[in-house]
């Protein structure tokens, strides 16, 4: 930066959007993993899992609706239960030895995994919404609705399966070991 004129943060050359972007990744990885250590180590289990078990219902109630709307609503409502139906199963399986250390190995892949879920939950509340609506806008949201169903949904299946094996490489790391 200094080559450019040394006047700091400026516009007009992209080696600024570079430093900022680069300096902003230490913080999205670090916010990334507590965050999963959150929702995976607290909000998923608090009160019994009060909580997951709301979102589990109303992920079932707009499922529910969606399969008596027909056509690729209720194809995607099938994947959506599937996908949803295994958040419980891992999230159980993960907790099922209270071991936290288990449990939390891959926090930041139980939040991807659950983010797809409570994505695509929402991408068919605005594909019912969308219905048989005419115009781009509605064109645009059912087109949005079938890529995540068809593209972002499937990935969760690997990594739910990586959660299931309760892998503990992560966690098995000793810092003399970098």
């Amino acid at each position: 930066m200094q080559v450019h004129g040394g006047y700091g943060y400026t516009r007009e050359y992209d080696v600024e959007q570079f430093y900022r972007d680069n300096r902003l990744n230490p913080i999205h990885e670090g916010t990334h993993g507590i965050h999963g250590l959150d929702l995976l180590g607290r909000k998923a289990v608090m009160k019994d899992g009060a909580a997951l078990r709301l979102l589990l219902g109303r992920v079932e109630d707009t499922a529910r609706r969606a399969t008596s709307a027909g056509g690729d609503a209720a194809t995607y409502a099938t994947s959506l239960r599937e996908a949803a139906t295994r958040l419980g199963t891992v999230t159980a399986r993960l907790w099922q030895d209270g071991d936290p250390r288990t449990a939390l190995a891959n926090a930041s892949v139980y939040l991807e995994a659950a983010g797809h879920v409570v994505l695509a939950w929402i991408w068919l509340e605005q594909l019912l919404a969308a219905g048989a609506g005419e115009g781009s806008f509605y064109a645009g949201k059912r087109a949005a609705a079938r890529y995540f169903f068809r593209y972002e949904l499937p990935r969760t299946a690997p990594q739910f399966a990586l959660l299931e094996s309760l892998d503990t490489t992560a966690a098995d790391m000793e810092p003399d070991w970098f």
